[in-house]
């Protein structure tokens, strides 16, 4: 009901979603605006994840994007109510986010989280929404290859890439996210065992980032354990449900000081 009622799974009011870009400036999406960024509700409501959303709009602004957020009026992409079963309520949000993004005019929609892409991109055009919806892995990487984002400062620290099941295995986005890292100075790339098409999911997918899962079964500890073997001091990702699992299994597992979860835009905040 409140994902309904208040366009979140957190609960939490629709006035609230915009508090995590409160103090930094940024503009409310008008028709001639080019990027709609939509930073998922995961990034909006929740402090611990905000940190992702607020990278990416330091890269953004760094390149001179022009790009705005609908805030009050974003509604849940509805991708994990769809997962669970629950068709209406993902169609009444799907609707009512096409309905608002085509009256502030969107043509293109930038996301943080794979669930929102996936959704916006190959979901949508079944209830008329056709957007050009681009993940922020791929725009950095374009990005970077015009030279519009130059990492000026070293990263001498050895990262395994862990690749989201819904920018993975359903989107087939591979490479850009690794381009991305090969291209800061000092990086060492490792890969982990199970890496792309094989990757395991970090247990957050198909509607089960809102369930709870006993310790001993979660696939999360599994990949820190993975990322601790490959000799990684960092564990790259570019998922918010992944940060949340990742972040919560180093606490459970007691590996805080081993090993550091960080968002690909984290990472190239640091180098530009």
């Amino acid at each position: 009901t409140d994902l309904k009622n208040l366009g979140n799974p957190w609960s939490e009011p629709r006035e609230k979603r915009t508090d995590w870009a409160k103090d930094i400036g940024l503009k409310t999406f008008t028709p001639d605006t080019e990027f709609l960024y939509i930073s998922c509700c995961t990034p909006a409501y929740d402090k611990k994840v905000r940190r992702m959303a607020l990278a990416t709009v330091e890269i953004l602004k760094k390149a001179g994007i022009d790009f705005g957020i609908l805030g009050a009026e974003e509604n849940c992409c509805g991708e994990s109510a769809r997962k669970v079963g629950k068709e209406d309520l993902f169609q009444n949000l799907a609707q009512a986010n096409i309905k608002a993004f085509k009256n502030h005019g969107v043509k293109k929609i930038l996301t943080s989280s794979p669930h929102c892409y996936h959704t916006f991109k190959n979901e949508y055009h079944e209830f008329g929404g056709d957007f050009e919806v681009i993940h922020i892995t791929q725009f950095i990487a374009q990005l970077m290859e015009e030279g519009e984002i130059r990492p000026i400062k070293s990263f001498p620290k050895k990262v395994v890439y862990h690749d989201p099941c819904y920018l993975g295995r359903h989107n087939k986005i591979y490479e850009e996210p690794r381009k991305v890292l090969k291209n800061i100075p000092g990086l060492e790339l490792i890969e982990l065992p199970d890496s792309r098409e094989g990757s395991l999911c970090c247990g957050g997918g198909g509607g089960r980032i809102w369930m709870e899962t006993k310790k001993e079964e979660r696939f999360s500890n599994l990949r820190i354990q993975q990322a601790l073997e490959a000799g990684a001091e960092v564990l790259a990702i570019s998922c918010p449900y992944c940060m949340l699992n990742f972040d919560d299994s180093l606490l459970t597992m007691g590996k805080e000081e081993s090993l550091k979860i960080m968002d690909v835009t984290e990472i190239v905040r640091e180098v530009v």
